[in-house]
């Protein structure tokens, strides 16, 4: 083990600087560097690293001392007979995610504090090692079931994989230090008791793979990307043990990952398992994998997933249901699998450059990622329906909610995997909002602020103006770049049809897509126009449960209406939105035209019969406000529905 480097220490600012979560080993397409974009606090995103950074850490941290799920490992370490553990097999993970959003923090914005608090948890976790790097606090010490005892649930590997992606943080930033030394030695013992002629098993939930995958690309060690793919090929042929109410498909253990067809079983296990195939299919050259995974993303895309980016439309195993299985009420949509399909489509991204993916990247964060916290950074939803019937009230607000379908963001969960995935997610989110090639910067995620890239003509620096999403002007000004021509690429996202582009030659109409300008110089500026006006869109008639309704959308954002803008009397299920009259834009939502029959007649009768319409005492006409979906909920429990029944009137295509 080396020291920790000095913050002055030129290597480790240069490391800073191009730290981030995925550095594939082949291709030509790099990710920003923590230290190459700047978002302003102010701004939609930046505003939510702030958060993150200022409350959503410690708030994550308080709560796993709480419960005891931080006692585990000291328990572990002085050797006591564990009697009751706290939390599920998985809570180890837990603080491993934590760490890697703050190793991400930290190599944003060094803080002493936060710094000091890093170490102390990381002593923690090294004391509860064993000799032989094993680590988990759930199995193998005393009064717990033995070593790798349950691999279809109890997650060893699993943990290791988020202890391996948060010393990938670390060493990225310019550390190689006592977390780096606990996830090498982990690994080792992963490598040595699983590898060739070792036990050939597999863990339930993927995510050793991405982990070994980015582990082997930060230390350079080929042995740790050769696991990952062993892991990989003994997927998909029935090795684990099924339980109950679960089957193969469940675990992604009923078909080899380079035979399936689409994402299925969990949605989290699918799509992570997806992201560390990725990851072994680009550094090993394996083009026929990339290309299984790439028609395995697009079969899912195009019928297995929400308007709001979402994936999962099953309770029962929180999963991917068959093709245009996508109930809105039923929707699962879990924030952790908006973070694995996040996780997926940057990687896609990086390996062919190819716009859908970016287009996925910002509907799912604006849409699942962003909508799981509320504005303090310490209150989150664990599924995301996009539909509630009854207002959420179950849970109080105070204390551990069981239950993750709640209509009401909690402060933590029973299983609370969302809260620090999106600590992880957000302290690094600024690394996704552009990508460099050569001479050539694309800008994938728009926010106001700076960005700064080594190219290799010389340095390009960037300044954004913009108040996107709620308004589709950006401004991008050269403020510095090389002497020799360099280019500079703007996403035109799917839905921004007819918009426009403004450089010194004039304005331009734009096609949906990457939008190059032309070769920049110092001082040359370029906006980019995209219509935030509010927008129907219309399910494919082959989703069953939407038939009959529409959705609002507004530049990247998912609305809704809340029964909190209904009048007394009017039931969120008695409004219908009029198709025929445009809605319009209000603040960062829309006002939309709806009828609402009321005083319906109630005869304790069936609720069918032979006419389309039932008795009912009047149609009223409503102006009704509609909300950003990832404000839902947040002024009081609420009703809630972004696919609304439709009346359509003369107007409507007009």
């Amino acid at each position: 083990m080396t020291e920790t480097f000095a913050r002055g220490d030129s290597l480790a600012s240069d490391a800073r600087r191009l730290a981030r979560p995925v550095v594939p080993s082949r291709g030509t397409r790099r990710g920003a560097g923590l230290g190459e974009v700047t978002w302003g606090p102010e701004g939609y995103w930046g505003s939510r690293q702030r958060v993150n950074a200022e409350a959503t850490i410690a708030h994550c941290e308080a709560w796993m001392e709480r419960l005891g799920w931080l006692e585990n490992f000291d328990r572990v370490a002085r050797g006591d007979v564990t009697i009751e553990r706290a939390g599920w097999e998985f809570s180890d993970s837990e603080l491993y995610k934590l760490l890697e959003g703050v190793a991400w923090e930290l190599g944003r914005e060094h803080d002493a504090e936060l710094q000091a608090r890093f170490d102390a948890l990381v002593a923690r976790i090294a004391a509860a090692q064993d000799d032989d790097g094993y680590l988990d606090t759930a199995f193998g010490h005393p009064g717990l079931p033995p070593r790798y005892s349950d691999m279809a649930m109890g997650h060893e590997l699993y943990n290791v994989g988020h202890l391996l992606q948060a010393a990938v943080a670390r060493l990225r930033t310019g550390h190689d230090d006592l977390l780096v030394e606990v996830a090498r030695r982990a690994a080792d013992h992963v490598c040595r008791v699983f590898g060739i002629g070792g036990q050939e098993t597999l863990c339930g939930h993927p995510e050793i793979e991405v982990g070994l995958a980015e582990f082997g690309r930060a230390t350079g060690e080929r042995r740790y990307l050769d696991q990952a793919g062993l892991f990989l090929d003994r997927r998909g042929h029935g090795t684990l043990p099924v339980r109950p109410l679960l089957s193969a498909e469940y675990f992604q253990d009923d078909t080899p990952v380079r035979d399936a067809t689409a994402f299925r079983g969990h949605a989290v296990r699918a799509l992570y398992l997806a992201s560390g195939a990725v990851d072994v299919a680009v550094d090993t050259g394996d083009d026929d994998l990339l290309a299984a995974l790439t028609a395995q993303w697009e079969h899912t895309v195009s019928r297995r997933t929400y308007l709001t980016g979402g994936m999962g439309s099953r309770h029962q195993d929180e999963g991917f249901g068959d093709d245009w299985e996508l109930p809105p009420d039923r929707a699962y949509c879990e924030t952790c699998a908006g973070i694995g399909s996040t996780m997926l489509a940057w990687r896609l991204l990086l390996a062919t450059g190819e716009v859908r993916y970016a287009d996925l990247m910002e509907r799912t964060l604006y849409n699942v990622v962003a909508v799981a916290p509320d504005a303090t950074g310490t209150a989150f939803f664990y599924a995301n329906p996009l539909q509630v019937r009854v207002p959420g009230g179950e849970f109080s607000g105070e204390g551990v909610n069981m239950r993750a379908e709640g209509g009401v963001r909690a402060p933590w969960f029973d299983v609370s995997c969302c809260p620090t995935n999106v600590t992880r997610m957000f302290a690094s989110l600024h690394t996704y909002a552009a990508f460099v090639e050569g001479d050539e910067v694309s800008l994938v995620l728009y926010g106001a602020g700076e960005l700064s890239f080594e190219l290799e003509s010389g340095r390009m620096r960037l300044r954004v103006e913009t108040r996107y999403p709620d308004d589709g002007a950006i401004t991008v000004t050269v403020v510095e770049a090389p002497s020799s021509p360099v280019t500079l690429r703007l996403r035109v996202p799917a839905w921004a049809e007819g918009s426009t582009g403004t450089t010194s030659e004039g304005v331009e109409t734009l096609e949906t897509g990457w939008w190059r300008p032309g070769a920049v110089r110092e001082g040359d500026v370029v906006s980019l126009m995209v219509d935030t006006e509010p927008r129907l869109t219309w399910p494919d008639p082959r989703i069953d449960a939407m038939r009959g309704t529409v959705a609002v959308e507004r530049g990247p954002l998912v609305l809704c209406v809340e029964s909190t803008d209904l009048p007394d009397g009017v039931g969120i299920e008695d409004v219908r939105l009029d198709s025929g009259v445009l809605p319009l834009a209000e603040g960062d939502g829309a006002i939309a035209t709806m009828r609402a029959r009321v005083g319906v007649e109630e005869r304790g009768a069936l609720p069918f019969s032979r006419s389309a319409d039932r008795a009912h005492a009047e149609e009223r006409v409503l102006r009704v406000p509609l909300v950003p979906y990832h404000r839902w909920g947040e002024r009081a429990p609420s009703q809630m529905r972004v696919m609304i029944p439709e009346v359509a009137t003369s107007r409507r295509g007009a």
